[in-house]
């Protein structure tokens, strides 16, 4: 295994251990340890934010927002934000090293597509700036009048990102609010805050004013103190369904956008192409060992091919390399932290009791066992009762289940209290709308699963939340219509 004590010193990962607020490090009375997944120990020690840090950042946001950010032409902030895209894009390598020692993501996995993220969706957003458009109204009214509307910036955004992939939400939600005009205080997760705090470190290096992003690492409290605090407008918010409910709870009287958890389906019908199939789900379920919030965790599997798919399924679990994130070979890493290992181990112990355990089922040992490594695991005859049927895992964990039929399984499909995302497999392409129609997910993939342009929405329905990332659609988060009434 690689030495990752040498890797966190060449990467200078001491200095990333304070908020980041105005331009400036700053430090908390209060710390807590960042820990490398892969080996348990401890990377760094990292400021606690608290009332007077939240608060600063809320300020320095405020200031900016108010004066240097919105007073640049639309024109200027896309200059500005273009440079910042490059700067990121140049440091691809870097923020995968940083993912790969914080929270675990291999860098093979990080250089193809997390660290690519954030300077994709700034560079993407960053060319809307001269197409918000406003609309004229016309009026049936006698007096002569001239109605039309301005899209403007909230203004201050409070993001509260998670820790599985949070250079993702750096492009899809941070990418965009700036865009847009706003300014933005982060706040990553305790687990992860790493590569965040070196990219907004290269906010200032590509010459955004002091103040347009700060981040404020922290807990449960540091988030609840920021989606409380009255100067800021905006909310946004990934993570899960109970964390989700307290910050809507501590955001009252905000705008809010909400992308919480997921249960996620793929049905595969008889018709499908079954080595395709048993692919796109083998990866998206164990990709980043199971810890993104659209994986397809329940398989749905028409009975007629359910052994031949299961066992493709199987035979690609027991191939995929787990190991050192750092190593080139490396196709799944460790889970993200003890309590998730805990979290996971718990949830399988409940399946072995509810359901067949077909391939893996423990923690991984020999030279990985000082570490939170967890095999693929696949379980056979899952039932909607079961725990593993119904509630977010957030592992490398599978559960496959028999269908006869589109009623049953769009039944299936349907039966959580998610509805975050779905997967349809089908060469009947009428099926596959029909289906698709009938499906209550925020995003539905045909003869595919988890590919995500940034140009695309993404979001829930249900317990998943509600509001968009990606695409167009996330613009109206982060904008407000403005209307003008002018008498002739």
């Amino acid at each position: 295994m690689a030495d990752h004590q040498k890797a966190a010193e060449a990467l200078s990962v001491a200095k990333l251990g304070k908020a980041l607020i105005r331009g400036e490090w700053r430090e908390s009375a209060e710390r807590f340890p960042s820990v490398d997944p892969t080996s348990g120990q401890q990377l760094v020690e990292v400021s606690l934010g608290r009332e007077a840090e939240v608060d600063a950042a809320v300020r320095a946001a405020r200031e900016a927002f108010a004066g240097p950010w919105s007073e640049l032409s639309p024109g200027k902030r896309r200059d500005a934000l273009e440079r910042l895209a490059q700067l990121t894009e140049s440091k691809e390598k870097e923020l995968a090293q940083l993912e790969a020692l914080d929270v675990g993501t291999p860098v093979v996995v990080g250089r193809k597509m997390t660290a690519k993220a954030p300077a994709r969706g700034i560079a993407y957003y960053a060319s809307w700036m001269d197409k918000l458009y406003g609309d004229v109204v016309p009026l049936t009214t006698s007096q002569p009048m001239l109605d039309f509307t301005m899209r403007e910036p909230v203004g201050v955004v409070a993001a509260i990102i998670p820790w599985n992939t949070p250079l993702v939400f750096i492009g899809a939600k941070v990418g965009a609010a700036l865009a847009c005009g706003n300014s933005v205080v982060i706040k990553p997760s305790e687990v992860a805050p790493l590569s965040v705090l070196r990219w907004a470190e290269l906010c200032r290096e590509a010459g955004l004013p002091d103040g347009v992003v700060n981040v404020v690492p922290g807990d449960g409290q540091t988030g609840a103190l920021l989606c409380g605090h009255p100067e800021v407008d905006l909310v946004s918010f990934t993570g899960g369904c109970e964390t989700g409910a307290k910050v809507a709870r501590a955001a009252a009287g905000k705008r809010l956008a909400l992308e919480l958890g997921g249960k996620s389906a793929a049905v595969v019908f008889a018709d499908a192409d079954l080595d395709k199939a048993a692919m796109a789900v083998a990866l998206s379920a164990f990709g980043l060992s199971g810890q993104t919030c659209a994986a397809p965790s329940r398989l749905l599997v028409e009975d007629q091919v359910h052994d031949a798919v299961l066992e493709k399924l199987v035979e690609l679990s027991r191939s995929l390399s787990v190991g050192d994130p750092l190593e080139p070979s490396t196709v799944l890493g460790p889970l993200a932290s003890q309590a998730q290992l805990r979290k996971v181990s718990a949830m399988v112990a409940s399946g072995k009791q509810e359901a067949r355990l077909v391939s893996g089922g423990e923690r991984l040992g020999g030279e990985l066992s000082a570490g939170f490594f967890f095999a693929p695991t696949v379980f056979d005859e899952v039932k909607p009762p079961a725990r593993i049927f119904r509630e977010e895992i957030f592992g490398p964990v599978l559960s496959v289940t028999r269908f006869s039929g589109e009623d049953e399984a769009v039944a299936l499909a349907n039966g959580t209290s998610y509805g975050l995302a779905a997967g349809v497999f089908s060469r009947d392409l009428s099926r596959a709308h029909r289906v698709t129609r009938r499906l209550r997910a925020g995003m539905v993939w045909v003869n595919g699963y988890g590919q995500l342009p940034v140009q695309a929405p993404f979001g829930g329905t249900k317990g998943s939340g509600f509001g968009r990332e990606g695409g167009r659609d996330a613009l109206e988060t982060f904008t407000q219509v403005k209307n003008v009434l002018i008498e002739l």
